[in-house]
């Protein structure tokens, strides 16, 4: 029996495997590769694919399945916590991208009803390679992706209202009015079932399959509610995408949604991979390269401007700088859901052929470009802000309500923690607790209105910027402790504390090991691996349960902590000071005398008189092997020796600064 679908399925597969074989041998994303084999084999490239819409049906369920997995790896509380960006931000960035998009359309000597449809065309992003991108770097929890998310929801849902208008402003005799009023009442019902699913329905058929033991079964129920759903949100008028995403909310509320995502993961791996495949299948060619210039200048000139309005419409929300960078290059590509949308506007004659070739070329074109620029924007996020405070450009963001909290100028060895999430709340009480002086910098404004409420000591800010850092003293501070999620911002917070202080005690909280010692090598004093510390607290769990000894415990976890962290820091770790809570003028630091050559060495100490030059007293010498605690006036300091200070930290400071 000859299957003509088979054939093309099986050189689409072998296509890809080449391209992407290549392409992730030079360390380029592989979602570039699918592109380039969709050009390649489609009916505008080789044509060796015949059966193009039963791939763009297989696309589908490529889409489907994304957004299943984004939904399950979120939940409702989380969507319900980033509603402001779904709604303000979302609005906000389509609708300035139609206005600036149908008013150039206009100038150019178009009907204002053909302006505005092309206006929506290109207010529409790529939620797919948004999304999968941002997977593939482990940055979807970060916030510039959450802000992205939450503005790609609204894209999918404001679709649907634009397909409705669209014959209108054809002329089309149609009772639009009717149509959307019916729409409304629809969503309504979509969304009071998925409330009531996720919340009684679902979590007790998932218990009830997951009792059976069966894997297929598993599989089957979990491979249904995402079908169902989507389904369900298509009859009503809506995408199978946001659908699929809606099915993922539901089971997200269950506690068998890790499990649902391994299984489904596979399968959306491949069948996503057919979705770009057909993306790039719609490229023509010829008319690409006839007109090439013309293109590669208006996907810059999108670029620049779809790059701003998102940008803006993050900023109205209050977000710090470097996330509202982030944001807008995450969303400057023309989406998947236009090209629906453009079917749309062919059918009433709103898009001529010619125009609607010019819009599939920059669409494209932006979603090959959009894994690059990605993959860049942190540097591009970092020169631009870096760029602003050289030209003395101050965000007002940064200083929002910070006049309602008083730190005083003589404020000192204090605890300055930075991120107030769950490891940054933990500190914070456990400082309380201690009577542990402590200021917290938290960028994200509602946290900081709640807690600041409640009389915790926290400003709003971005602690990227030197002046946030000047604000909360870090010169005069002990110790600090970086605790936020994204790691590009924390590198460039070492590095910035760094700048203000050597000595300060800094703590760096981390997902990966893999990160440790970059951050090492930046300044950090300790850094502590979630996923580290997570399999410390696996084993630890495991060994009690057989049994073993409490001192044995505590012996293996601090020799594997010690052999794991040790790795990593070679002789990059800086000076640590301690002073007992008691005391507040009592610092101690080890200072390591690397130098081969300055001016306390060889000397005695008698001659040095560290106390009236520097205000600093020697405690112990520790040579090799040997610590030294009887420390006498004719004693010398050799390098190689870790020496034992007290003083000040002002004295502290300076005395580093000269043996370092």
């Amino acid at each position: 029996m000859h299957l003509p679908l088979l054939n093309d399925m099986l050189v689409l597969l072998s296509f890809s495997v080449m391209i992407v074989f290549v392409l992730q041998r030079l360390k380029l994303p592989s979602i570039i590769g699918f592109l380039i084999t969709g050009v390649l084999i489609g009916p505008y490239g080789f044509s060796l694919v015949k059966a193009v819409e039963e791939v763009e049906i297989l696309s589908e369920i490529g889409v489907i399945l994304l957004l299943f997995v984004i939904g399950m790896e979120l939940s409702i509380k989380q969507l319900i916590s980033i509603k402001k960006t779904v709604f303000i931000g979302g609005f906000f960035q389509v609708g300035i991208t139609v206005l600036v998009a149908a008013f150039v359309y206009y100038y150019l000597g178009n009907s204002w009803n053909e302006a505005v449809f092309v206006g929506f065309l290109f207010s529409l992003s790529s939620t797919a390679i948004v999304l999968k991108t941002l997977q593939d770097r482990q940055e979807i929890s970060s916030a510039h992706a959450r802000n992205a998310l939450a503005i790609l929801i609204f894209q999918d849902i404001i679709v649907v209202p634009m397909m409705l208008i669209t014959p209108l402003m054809a002329g089309e005799s149609s009772n639009i009015w009717l149509s959307i009023s019916s729409l409304v009442i629809k969503t309504l019902v979509v969304l009071i079932i998925t409330f009531v699913s996720a919340r009684y329905i679902v979590p007790k058929l998932m218990h009830a399959v997951a009792k059976t033991n069966s894997k297929e079964l598993f599989l089957l129920v979990t491979i249904t509610l995402c079908f169902a759903v989507a389904f369900l949100t298509s009859e009503a008028g809506l995408s199978l995408a946001l659908g699929a995403f809606i099915a993922g909310l539901i089971v997200s509320e269950s506690e068998y949604s890790h499990q649902a995502t391994s299984i489904i993961l596979p399968f959306r791996e491949l069948f996503t991979s057919f979705f770009f495949v057909s993306v790039g299948m719609l490229l023509d060619l010829s008319f690409f390269i006839k007109h090439i210039w013309v293109i590669l200048s208006l996907v810059f000139v999108v670029f620049i401007v779809k790059s701003i309005i998102a940008s803006l419409a993050v900023a109205i929300l209050k977000y710090p700088p470097r996330t509202i960078i982030l944001t807008g290059l995450s969303l400057f590509q023309v989406g998947e859901f236009a090209f629906i949308l453009s079917k749309v506007g062919i059918d009433n004659q709103l898009l001529d052929v010619e125009t609607n070739q010019y819009f599939l070329s920059i669409s494209i074109v932006s979603m090959l470009l959009t894994p690059f620029v990605i993959i860049y924007s942190d540097a591009i996020a970092n020169k631009l802000v870096g760029v602003s405070e050289k030209l003395g450009i101050q965000s007002n963001l940064l200083n929002v309500n910070n006049d309602e909290i008083t730190i005083h100028e003589n404020f000192e060895n204090h605890l300055i923690i930075i991120g107030y999430g769950v490891n940054g709340s933990n500190l914070a009480k456990a400082a309380t607790t201690s009577n542990i002086p402590f200021i917290v910098i938290e960028f994200d404004a509602e946290i900081v209105k709640r807690e600041r409420a409640k009389g915790l000591p926290i400003i709003f800010g971005d602690a990227t910027h030197d002046h946030i850092l000047e604000t909360v003293h870090i010169q005069n501070a002990r110790a600090a402790v970086i605790a936020i999620s994204d790691n590009q911002a924390t590198k460039q917070v070492v590095k910035n504390i760094r700048k203000h202080s050597d000595s300060l005690y800094l703590v760096v909280r981390t997902r990966f090991v893999k990160e440790i010692s970059e951050l090492f090598a930046l300044g950090a004093d300790e850094v502590i691996p979630e996923e580290f510390e997570t399999s410390v607290q696996i084993f630890t769990h495991v060994l009690h349960n057989f049994l073993v000894p409490e001192d044995d415990i505590d012996q293996i976890v601090e020799k594997v902590r010690a052999d794991n962290y040790q790795l990593f820091k070679g002789e990059l770790k800086k000076p640590t000071t301690f002073k007992p809570n008691n005391l507040v003028d009592f610092n101690i630091t080890c200072v390591s005398m690397s130098a081969d050559s300055n001016q306390f060495l060889g000397k005695p100490l008698k001659e040095l008189n560290l106390r009236v030059e520097f205000g600093i007293n020697i405690l112990g010498i520790k040579r090799k092997e040997m610590l030294m605690q009887n420390i006498q006036p004719d004693d010398v300091l050799l390098q190689g020796d870790r020496v034992y200070i007290q003083g000040k930290q002002s004295n502290i400071e300076q005395f580093y600064k000269l043996v370092k």
